[in-house]
Parts: C-alpha cells; sequence; structure tokens
C-alpha cells in the first residue's frame, strides 16, 4: 500500500463545545461533513485550533474515532497526538493507529525546552515504535522550542515513518532550507494561512490551515491554483483573503475562528478556560470583514 503523503488543503479543526463545555459531537460531525463536502484534502483532529491543551486524555481518544467514523474513508483523518512526553505520546498514537487513523501530528515537545538532539530522539522513537504516517508540528511560538532546519532535515532522512511537516515558524529561510534538503517525497506544509502562497511558490505541498474551518472551498481553489501553477489566480484570492486569514489571529486561536463558525451558524463558539471570548472590539472587526466579503 502506498504510504500516505500529507498535501494540498488540511483543516485543522475545531473542537466545538455545548454551553457546559462539553464535547458537541453532533456539531463535531455536521463540520466534518461540511470539510468533506468542500473538497479539502485531510482533517487534522486535536490539533492547536481543536484545544488539544484543554482535552483529557479520553477525550482526544473520543474525537479521535467520532471523526474516523464519520469520514468512514472519504479523507484522510490525521489525529493531533503529541505532547512533551515521548512515551505517552506513543501510547496516544498507538491508540490512534489501531482506531483507524491515516497519520498523526507530532508537536514539538513543548515546556521541557529539549535541546536539538532531544528532538531527534523524541521523533526518532516515536518513528520506530509506531508504524503510521507522522508529521512534524513546528510552532515555536507555542512550544517555546524551534526545530531547526537541520534537525528536521536529519529527521526526514532517518525517520522511516515521519512523511511532512507543519510548519509555524514563520521564519523562510529555515522553512526554505527545509524544502531544499528533504527526500523528495517527503511534504513540507505551511503552518500559517498568509504564508500557503509564497511557500507553496518556494516548493511547499499545502497548508494546515485554521482559514480553511470556515472557508475550505475558497482556500481549495486558492491552494489547487498555486499548487498548478496558476498564480494569477492564487495570487488574487490569497490577497482578496489576506485580512481574514490574519483576524483568525487577532486574537488567541481558535477563539476568532470558533466565533467565526458561530456567526455563520455551524457551531456555537463556546471554548474553555484559560481562553476567553473575544473583546468588543475583535468581534466588531471581525464581523465586518465578514460582511465585506459576504460570508454572513
Amino acid at each position: 500500500m502506498k504510504k500516505f503523503i500529507p498535501k494540498g488543503t488540511i483543516t485543522a479543526i475545531v473542537t466545538p463545545f455545548k454551553q457546559d463545555l462539553s464535547i458537541d459531537f453532533d456539531a463535531f460531525e455536521k463540520l466534518i461533513n461540511f470539510q468533506i463536502e468542500s473538497k479539502v484534502d485531510g482533517i487534522v483532529v486535536c490539533g492547536t485550533t481543536g484545544e488539544s491543551a484543554t482535552l483529557s486524555h479520553k477525550e482526544r481518544i473520543a474525537l479521535i474515532i467520532k471523526a474516523i467514523e464519520t469520514a468512514n474513508g472519504r479523507i484522510p483523518i490525521i489525529a493531533g497526538t503529541g505532547t512533551n512526553d515521548t512515551k505517552a505520546t506513543i501510547d496516544l498514537s498507538i491508540i490512534a493507529k489501531e482506531e483507524g487513523a491515516d497519520a498523526i501530528l507530532l508537536v514539538a515537545p513543548y515546556y521541557n525546552k529539549p535541546t536539538q538532539a532531544g528532538l531527534f530522539q523524541h521523533f526518532l522513537t516515536i518513528s520506530e515504535q509506531v508504524d503510521i504516517p507522522q508529521i512534524i508540528y513546528n510552532v515555536p511560538g507555542r512550544t517555546g522550542v524551534n526545530i531547526s532546519a537541520e534537525t528536521q532535515i536529519q529527521i526526514a532522512k532517518s525517520c522511516k515513518n515521519v512523511v511532512a511537516t507543519k510548519e509555524a515558524s514563520g521564519n523562510f529561510d529555515q522553512i526554505m532550507k527545509i524544502i531544499a534538503n528533504v527526500p523528495k517525497e517527503f511534504s513540507v506544509l505551511s503552518g500559517d494561512d498568509a504564508t500557503t502562497l509564497p511557500l507553496i511558490a518556494a516548493g511547499a505541498k499545502g497548508i494546515v490551515s485554521v482559514f480553511s474551518n470556515y472557508a475550505p472551498k475558497e482556500l481549495v481553489k486558492l491552494v489547487n491554483a498555486a499548487i498548478d501553477g496558476d498564480f494569477t489566480t492564487a495570487r488574487k484570492l490569497h490577497y482578496k483573503f489576506l485580512n481574514l486569514m490574519n483576524l483568525s489571529f487577532i486574537e488567541s486561536n481558535p477563539v476568532p475562528a470558533k466565533t467565526i463558525l458561530s456567526l455563520m451558524g455551524l457551531i456555537e463558539g463556546y471554548i474553555r478556560l484559560p481562553l476567553v471570548p473575544l473583546s468588543k472590539d475583535s468581534l466588531d472587526t471581525i464581523h465586518k470583514e465578514l460582511k465585506k466579503l459576504k460570508f454572513i
């Protein structure tokens, strides 16, 4: 069987909650179907945008299972199983594989502040113990540690199950060095919506997106145009939606994205502490942009 290599538009899906802050599995199912109908190329469950930091172990497993069951083979499901504990990550990754996930997303270990040698050993150990396609997730703004280009290249060449990286460092020099030096089949994915177009132009193969939670068709069109070399179309869409992409981070992700989905009537916008609802100024700014683009 050909190994799954992530590419194109992959949505880092939100986790909808009810008013009592329990998971709204009915809304979650509807969101997954909305993504599939919009022709995205994959869905990440329990990532940063899915509020993984405040999900219990049981909740993460339940969400992964629900996503796999709902997708029913129609779209790849990528399970966010990364933690700052290598053994705990392996244990959750094994469960994700057994339940039928197509791949796992492995965030850089946070808080521990491992060295580059420690980061390499973390990914190598997981690769050796869990036979499933694996995606590095480098997001130093959240984890407090950057996986250097040299380390990511070493991982790509040494870890047979690591097939991609989601690069959210914002460091173009680093990302382009990775693209230039990893094996041909290895997939470099943008981790920030606003950098999707320039990174695909530089050789990236897609995006793990927040924006596509509420604008999947629009982003699919942009990404496909860029991959096909139609940069006139891609550039037009990029600038049309650039402000809204950036507004997804006007306050801590996923608060803006969940607010937008709520304004569009797709979910209730409840979030768990320590995240709080948008300020009035941020809400007014987002509402104005959504009206301008006719999302609401």
